[in-house]
């Protein structure tokens, strides 16, 4: 059965930082490109950040410099970095793993960024 569980979401001060984290379990997770989501009210989910599985990085514009997506093989996890963070980045933020033909989500994390 394959899970996804995400941790690390939270209230933070613009400028501040968090790291969220989405272990994944029941799959081979070196075969999947991994990447995070967000939605935020009112508003689509969009994409975050990818990895493929060789690494490959990809950023939304709104992001870049700011945010930074890793992977760990051998932990089975996909982490998302964030730094510099600003109100507009308030939403909740979705794992989502995948390969051509499937993917998979989690249940998404609460980020808020507030004074």
């Amino acid at each position: 059965q394959v899970q996804l569980v995400e941790s690390g979401g939270g209230l933070v001060q613009p400028g501040g930082s968090l790291r969220l984290s989405c272990a994944a379990s029941g799959m081979r997770f070196s075969l999947y490109d991994g990447g995070w989501y967000r939605q935020a009210p009112g508003k689509e989910r969009e994409l975050v950040a990818a990895i493929t599985r060789g690494g490959t990085r990809n950023y939304a514009d709104s992001v870049k410099g700011r945010f930074t997506i890793s992977r760990d093989n051998d932990k089975n996890t996909v982490n998302l970095e964030m730094n510099s963070l600003k109100p507009e980045d308030t939403a909740v933020y979705y794992c989502n793993v995948r390969r051509p033909t499937i993917g998979y989500w989690g249940q998404g994390t609460q980020v808020t960024v507030s004074s």
